[in-house]
């Protein structure tokens, strides 16, 4: 989908992988590495610059993100965002999630990046269903490239072919009407 000068797209793939100027981490809020995307991440930067750099900037709260070189990575940059732990019928998930993209793209922007991936934030031990996830997701990023055009790829890696076809479907429900 292009909107404006972005083209929001998505991809099956490892991440670690990806040579767009930055990727965004699943972090926690401690930004001490763990599991899943987040110690993919870190193991393929290079585990001991990544950590004394995370170590450096101590703490992002859910809902931001901070920015560390890319180490050993293709990605200039990895963009450590904090996604929301899954509570069924609270607004304040859907709310944070949406946060973690937007304040992701912002820093991308800020440090003149052209390019970013992300993964599915808080799909994996945070226990956000996926669906929501990607809708939240994807119309942060539309809604994004709406008002800003600096971004030429905002790109969405998705680890299996389930993730992918959910992160299809909403992407072909949030389309604007002239996209």
């Amino acid at each position: 989908m292009l909107i404006n000068r972005t083209q929001i797209d998505l991809q099956q793939g490892d991440i670690t992988q990806q040579t767009t100027d930055a990727i965004v981490n699943a972090a926690n809020q401690h930004l001490a590495g763990g599991g899943g995307v987040d110690g993919a991440i870190h193991r393929a930067a290079g585990l001991i610059p990544l950590q004394l750099a995370c170590r450096r900037i101590g703490h992002c709260p859910p809902g931001q993100a901070v920015i560390t070189p890319g180490f050993k990575l293709q990605a200039r940059y990895i963009i450590h965002a904090v996604g929301p732990i899954y509570q069924s019928g609270s607004e304040e998930p859907p709310r944070l999630l949406a946060s973690a993209h937007r304040s992701s793209l912002e820093l991308a922007v800020a440090h003149e990046l052209t390019s970013i991936a992300f993964p599915a934030i808080s799909t994996g031990i945070y226990g956000y269903p996926m669906a929501e996830a990607a809708t939240i997701a994807l119309q942060a990023a539309r809604d994004f490239a709406l008002r800003d055009s600096r971004l030429a790829l905002i790109r969405f890696v998705l680890f299996d072919a389930a993730a992918l076809a959910t992160f299809s479907r909403a992407l072909e429900a949030i389309a604007p009407p002239e996209a």
